[in-house]
């Protein structure tokens, strides 16, 4: 809305500042903090008094998460609230690509809520039928698919060779929704401790940040040799809006969490990282700065996998964060070693920009 008025005024005298995507990315996170540090407590007090005994706790998880009942979930409604308004006020929203990452991560966040929603209303851990999660999910990432591909090529691009790409022509399509469908399901799996997902988005976001505004320079894309995106700098901004709205949120979630992010939340930053890896064409180093997530994922795939088969588990428990629990690990031992992991996998894909 800024930029538009900015643009409206010609760009002349403090509207000149708007002009520059760096100088709206951080107006833009102080913008998405400011407002979730305000809505924060009484959105939480609302989901309590809404909520009643809050998200159900399995009886079948570690023993020291049942001392968690009564928690309120839902706040991702709090994350994509204050996202939604600083997106208004600092991009350019005559931009495709942000239109496709908001249908996304909406789209995405709608269909975490039905889930929650179910949970909470039935006190039951199930919620939504997978396949009909999975279908709502690739409906979404399906037509944000095709608002991106319409503004980019369909080449898969591999990390580390200088605009070496493999043409996958219509498949495309179907990769990019695969993406976003994994990445946000992959985020969901990992939202199991206080503070978990939280800033390994956050991390995420930032890394993506930097990707998405050099992929939308020429003159950096050039020089590093990688994939020229025009248009992709916007979605510097939309990472900016994720890591402020990310951060206020993990002032009321961590430990003891005053409230739960739930599907709500974890779909739909999962799916917007994706959404933002297709349009800047990083999907490949999404797998390496999203490491965790995909580690957190294929331990639910083998250990189900592996116990169909022979009967037995491969991991105490799965996702792989309970697996540590089981070993005696601490909570927050578990998250803050795992957000170690998550800052050394961003390092890892941000050097696959000079290393090509």
């Amino acid at each position: 809305m800024l930029y538009l008025l900015a643009e409206w005024m010609s760009f002349e005298g403090l509207f000149n500042l708007v002009r520059y995507q760096t100088f709206r990315a951080g107006a833009t996170l102080m913008t998405a903090l400011l407002i979730g540090l305000i809505i924060g407590p009484r959105f939480i007090d609302l989901l309590r008094v809404r909520q009643g005994k809050g998200q159900p706790i399995r009886e079948d998880g570690p023993q020291t998460h049942l001392a968690k009942r009564g928690t309120p979930t839902m706040g991702g409604l709090m994350i994509l609230v204050s996202l939604s308004l600083s997106l208004l006020i600092w991009m350019d929203l005559s931009n495709p690509f942000v239109w496709a990452c908001v249908a996304v991560t909406l789209g995405f966040g709608f269909i975490g809520f039905l889930d929650d929603y179910d949970k909470v209303s039935k006190a039951s851990h199930k919620g939504v039928s997978g396949r009909v999660r999975l279908l709502m999910e690739f409906v979404v990432a399906g037509i944000a698919a095709w608002i991106i591909v319409g503004q980019i090529n369909t080449f898969l691009y591999i990390p580390f060779f200088s605009g070496r790409g493999i043409e996958l022509g219509y498949a495309y399509y179907i990769f990019a929704a695969l993406v976003m469908v994994g990445a946000g399901n992959a985020v969901n799996l990992t939202d199991g401790l206080d503070g978990l997902a939280t800033m390994p988005v956050i991390i995420a976001a930032g890394t993506f940040a930097i990707i998405s505004y050099l992929a939308g320079r020429a003159d950096y894309s050039e020089y590093l040799g990688i994939p020229h995106v025009p248009g992709a700098g916007e979605l510097a901004i939309f990472c900016a809006a994720i890591m402020g709205a990310g951060l206020a949120f993990l002032w009321f979630n961590a430990p003891p969490a005053a409230v739960f992010m739930g599907d709500t939340g974890s779909l739909a930053l999962g799916g917007a990282l994706g959404a933002i890896a297709v349009a800047s064409h990083h999907e490949i180093v999404l797998a390496v700065v999203g490491g965790l997530f995909v580690f957190e994922a294929l331990s639910v795939i083998i250990q189900v996998v592996w116990f169909k088969r022979t009967g037995k588990r491969v991991f105490r428990m799965a996702p792989i964060h309970h697996h540590f629990e089981q070993l005696g690990w601490s909570e927050s031992k578990v998250v803050i070693r795992f957000w170690i992991v998550a800052i050394v996998l961003a390092l890892i894909g941000l050097s696959t920009l000079k290393l090509r």
